[in-house]
């Protein structure tokens, strides 16, 4: 277990080392290219590098291979060969790879529910059925959720999180406790970037405990999480208390993290040197472009107009949009700025900062911005910070007010509105009034985050049954 611990605290070479021992004294120990793989796993997503996954990739073929002569009554025989198949389909997601990830989660979902059937008490299976229930549950429209609908496979982002806590919570004491970083951290992902749940932050903090603070990958989750959730204090808290030995893989990603907290709290300097200086130290491709848009956004709220040009221009020159917050950063990068009231209060409200962003926003009035598209994300911003001040018909009034002005408009904010709109009555249990918001939603075409978007609506009309 030396060599699993090593990998979920990323000491990644600490992990190869104790696998180069064991192939010497073991040479035909088949956990071994389980553990090989999730070495590569956790190198890819630490160092965003697309050279070394096209590099890499070609590992699971000869893994599997290994593998396919260990003991076939053994639970790990199909449980080994799943996690192989699932991890390198996460990892092909980010890269548009997404026609052989449909594959390959067709292939783990079904090894894992033969496993299960032949070891119904190896709850292991959980982890990685859990994660594709919910993964299969909540996909936006799109190549990989068409591909795998024609492979007759979905999901129920509802079943798999139920999976996943039940797994979560009772490892404790049990012969697979080693497991617990490694559940927490699929049940991490799930809350935050799937399921977005209102609990992504406070189950995360509170399962995390668990974990040693000598673990990196604790740092991520807890960092991750915690701006994901408007929680920007204690993310730079834990982001400045990480552990910086040499053991640990390298992972310029925590530093762009860094960066991004203190521009939500307007530390507009400490931000700017951390975001320049994860452009000097990430070896990978993704959040570059996102990067130089927020670092040209300083220099427009420091009035320097020249300098944001500058930046503006490389966000759209460098980097690649493979991430969506890339891709929506070459978008933004090609249209004139918003008004720096706007771009203050978006980040303020990122950060968690909503009194701060509503003093923001009182400065002015919608009738005071020249366009539509940004009298929309006017009206947007101040609904959204009115709904998480738990000031519901202010938020509606704004958000309509959003919708008026944005929905003939690419982008994004009157969409949003509109289902933020359906949310709310859809709480206050008003079905009728619920339903006509996402329909508005779906009305909306051709805006940023559609796909997204008209998920989250299309889910909302299935829920009040009105689908």
């Amino acid at each position: 277990m030396k060599a699993y611990n090593s990998i979920f605290q990323l000491k990644l070479n600490n992990a190869r080392a104790y696998l180069n021992t064991e192939k010497k004294l073991r040479p035909n120990n088949a956990i071994i290219p389980l553990l090989e793989n999730y070495i590569d796993y956790f190198y890819l997503l630490t160092t965003e590098s697309k050279v070394q996954f096209d590099k890499l990739k070609d590992n699971k073929s000869q893994r599997l291979a290994r593998i396919s002569k260990d003991d076939k009554n053994s639970p790990y025989f199909l449980y080994a060969q799943a996690e192989i198949n699932l991890q390198w389909a996460l990892i092909r997601g980010r890269y548009g790879e997404y026609f052989t990830a449909a594959l390959e989660i067709k292939k783990a979902k079904n090894q894992l529910s033969e496993n299960n059937q032949k070891f119904p008490n190896f709850i292991l299976n959980q982890k990685g059925l859990g994660l594709i229930e919910a993964l299969l549950g909540s996909l936006p429209d799109g190549t990989l959720k068409s591909t795998l609908n024609a492979f007759g496979i979905d999901g129920n982002l509802k079943e798999g999180l139920n999976k996943l806590n039940k797994l979560a919570s009772g490892l404790s004491g049990t012969t697979y406790q080693p497991f617990y970083p490694e559940v927490v951290f699929c049940y991490s992902f799930v809350l935050s970037d799937i399921a977005h749940s209102p609990f992504a932050f406070s189950k995360t903090m509170l399962f995390c405990k668990n974990i040693t603070d000598s673990s990196l990958l604790k740092v991520y989750l807890q960092s991750y999480v915690s701006i994901r959730n408007g929680h920007t204090d204690e993310a730079i808290r834990i982001l400045k208390n990480r552990p910086t030995s040499p053991v640990y893989q390298p992972f310029a990603y925590l530093t762009y993290l860094e960066g991004v907290a203190y521009l939500n709290q307007l530390n507009l300097s400490a931000a700017q040197v951390k975001l320049e200086d994860f452009l000097k130290t990430n070896k990978g491709v993704n959040y570059i472009k996102d990067t130089y848009l927020r670092l040209a956004w300083i220099d427009l709220l420091n009035s320097d107009v020249e300098g944001y040009k500058e930046l503006n221009a490389k966000a759209i020159s460098k980097g690649f949009a493979y991430q969506e917050k890339d891709k929506q950063a070459q978008k933004e990068a090609e249209y004139p700025p918003a008004p720096t009231v706007l771009i203050k209060a978006r980040l303020l409200f990122d950060g968690g900062y909503f009194d701060k962003a509503l003093s923001t926003l009182n400065t002015t009035t919608g009738s005071a911005f020249a366009t539509d598209k940004d009298k929309s994300e006017y009206y947007y911003r101040l609904g959204r910070v009115y709904e998480k001040l738990e000031k519901d018909k202010l938020a509606i009034e704004n958000y309509q007010y959003a919708v008026k002005f944005g929905v003939n408009l690419s982008s994004y904010f009157a969409a949003n509105a509109a289902l933020q709109m359906g949310k709310i009555y859809e709480l206050k249990n008003d079905r009728t009034q619920a339903a006509k918001a996402y329909k508005i939603t779906l009305g909306m075409k051709s805006h940023n985050y559609q796909n997204s978007i008209d998920s989250e609506a299309k889910a909302g009309l299935a829920r009040i049954g009105d689908n």
